[in-house]
């Protein structure tokens, strides 16, 4: 058998070291130390700005006054830097601190990076948060709970007129309003435009300089998987510190010219914190990215990727998905995509085989060569990387080995082993949180994450480790036998390919594993039905019941015990939604909510009380 051959990519972090602790825990650390880096990530903005003054940091699409995009408005690090000053000097006027922040409503856009620059130089930390929760949400519970925890003193929305109702609604009078364009009824704004005509002062540099590793930079907030969501405090060392890791994980962020594009929204750790600190700190380029991995934005995405080539590519499964796709038949978005792109990277669930197939496949096509898909595991709190595969033969759920200056402790949780942190990228805290951060750490001060990891190859420990579920997802059944939901998850997805976007495993306290399916729209080829047929028709459709009874009955083959063997599956025509908390802004699953607002179908499903319960035949 001849063996692929890949675009060639250098693995940072190929060895590690393990070291016994008290019974039942383990200390793992990577063999490379970590190197030097800066005290905060301005200190690179201004290093940048003196050596590539004219080469672009942020691109966007300008927006048309009918709505449609036209071309790139380029915004170079030398500009960045100039309008920063500006913008810091205009929030040093208002008084701003970490007492009062500022928060920023709305999407990832060019105003929206000036201003997150501005307050960096300022020393005045800032948060975004997701714009659903002004958008989508109809109550707005987690929008007044993110200003109740802030008090900001200063609120920036790209578009008033789209975030007037949110503003209103959670903001008091005594909060500033700043908006690119549009109006609020009822209340005074500030254009965006005056803050970037303030004339920077003296008093901008000096405030620069009290900056330093301890200062806070931002607040995220967690997805409030259990809870409301928690702002977690990142600080400048924990960003510099996690960007001097992945540099040093991953060597092709600083082997010659990068070029991202990336629409992953910043007010998640992976495109806020991961990418937007990545071309700051390296020099590098980010096209913003307008389109999602939905289908009325995906041609977005696929219009700027036939146009722009990046140098690395990142993304969620469902993008990759629809990348892969595009790329079968489209001659454009293949040749420009894999002209010199050295290395792909998902996150945030787990990508189906047939989609790394069908990449390798356009890929050995194209260039001859395939493109390394690599991943890793990390969460907010630790800003966000953590561990990173150690070679191109990388298999779903592989994670690797932990970055330089990272320490694992692995402990036996029942049978499961969970994996802690510590190093200088891991967040101090929640802020105004005392207790829910005291709760965080364990008696050593390492981050109890929840993530359940095992060896890829108890044989070999540079192999590293694997993704082995959420210790939170995990439950028993009334036999006591335990479920482990994060590898039967990825299973069921893979079998179902390329029709199951998602799935939420069933069975807490009762006799069997169920499966609720959340499908792809690809689904709809399956039914033979018109192209306007409700989701509930398609669902009900002969062609697309036997195909999911083929994919339970392949399940039912391979299972070993009851704790992996899907015994009753149903079809969800309703997809999950970000205001009730049952997916995030970048398409992962939130298992809990699902079953707690769906516990209606939950019941059902075990009481054979649904119209269509699809169980194995074998």
């Amino acid at each position: 058998m001849t063996t692929a051959q890949y675009r060639p990519l250098t693995f940072g972090v190929t060895q590690a070291t393990l070291r016994d602790g008290e019974a039942g825990v383990h200390y793992l650390v990577a063999d490379q130390a970590l190197a030097p880096y800066p005290e905060r990530l301005t200190d690179r903005l201004v290093h940048w700005a003196r050596e590539r003054p004219q080469q672009t940091l942020f691109a966007r699409r300008q927006r048309m006054a009918d709505g449609s995009s036209g071309d790139w408005q380029h915004i170079s690090f030398a500009q960045a830097l100039d309008a920063a000053r500006r913008i810091g000097q205009a929030l040093l006027d208002r008084g701003l601190s970490a007492e009062r922040p500022v928060l920023v409503l709305s999407e990832n856009d060019l105003e929206h990076a000036l201003l997150a620059l501005g307050c960096m130089v300022a020393g005045i930390p800032w948060c975004p948060t997701s714009p659903a929760y002004s958008l989508i949400s109809q109550d707005f519970d987690k929008l007044k709970h993110v200003v109740k925890t802030l008090t900001p003193g200063l609120v920036f929305a790209s578009d008033a007129n789209r975030y007037a109702r949110a503003m209103l609604a959670t903001l008091g009078d005594d909060v500033e309003l700043v908006c690119t364009e549009g109006t609020v009824p009822g209340r005074d704004t500030t254009s965006f435009a005056s803050l970037l005509a303030t004339e920077a002062t003296a008093a901008v540099d000096a405030a620069m300089a009290a900056t330093g590793p301890d200062t806070i930079v931002k607040f995220l907030f967690t997805s409030g998987s259990t809870k409301m969501p928690k702002a977690v405090i990142n600080t400048q060392r924990m960003w510099c510190a996690n960007q001097q890791q992945m540099t040093q994980s991953m060597p092709v962020l600083t082997e010659g010219e990068l070029v991202l594009i990336d629409w992953l929204p910043w007010n998640h750790t992976f495109g806020g914190n991961h990418n937007f600190g990545m071309v700051i700190f390296n020099g590098g380029t980010m096209y913003i990215d307008d389109g999602k991995p939905t289908p009325a934005l995906i041609g977005e995405t696929l219009r700027n990727l036939r146009e722009i080539a990046p140098t690395v590519y990142f993304n969620v499964p469902t993008g990759f998905e629809a990348i892969a796709n595009a790329m079968k038949t489209d001659d454009q978005l293949r040749r420009t995509l894999l002209s010199r792109v050295r290395m792909f990277f998902y996150a945030g669930a787990a990508l189906a085989q047939p989609v790394w197939d069908s990449l390798f496949e356009s890929a050995e096509r194209e260039v001859g060569q395939r493109i390394v898909m690599t991943s890793g595991l990390g969460m907010t709190e630790s800003g966000p990387f953590g561990l990173f595969v150690t070679s191109p033969n990388v298999r779903a759920g592989d994670l690797g080995l932990p970055t330089p200056g990272l320490e694992l402790k692995l402990v036996d949780m029942q049978g499961k082993t969970e994996v802690r942190y510590r190093g200088p990228n891991i967040t101090p805290g929640y802020w105004r949180m005392p207790e829910e951060t005291a709760d965080a750490f364990d008696e050593e001060g390492f981050f109890k994450t929840g993530d359940a990891l095992k060896w890829i190859d108890e044989t070999d420990v540079h192999q590293g480790l694997k993704f082995d579920g959420r210790i939170a997802e995990d439950f028993k059944l009334a036999t006591g036998t335990f479920v482990s939901v994060g590898p039967l998850r990825g299973k069921i997805i893979a079998a179902g390919a390329p029709y199951i976007q998602d799935v939420v495993l069933t069975g807490l306290n009762m006799k069997e594993v169920g499966a609720m399916v959340f499908p792809t729209p690809a689904v709809r080829q399956l039914a033979g039905l018109p192209a306007d047929a409700s989701m509930h028709d398609v669902l009900d459709a002969p062609g697309v019941l036997a195909h999911f009874q083929t994919v339970i009955d392949e399940l039912a083959r391979t299972a070993t015990g009851s704790a992996n063997r899907i015994a009753r599956l149903c079809l969800l025509a309703d997809p999950p939604t970000i205001d009730r908390g049952e997916i995030t802004d970048k398409g992962s699953i939130n298992q809990r909510a699902v079953l707690a607002h769906r516990a209606d179908t939950v019941a059902k499903l075990h009481a054979d009380e649904l119209r269509y319960i699809i169980k194995p035949t074998v």
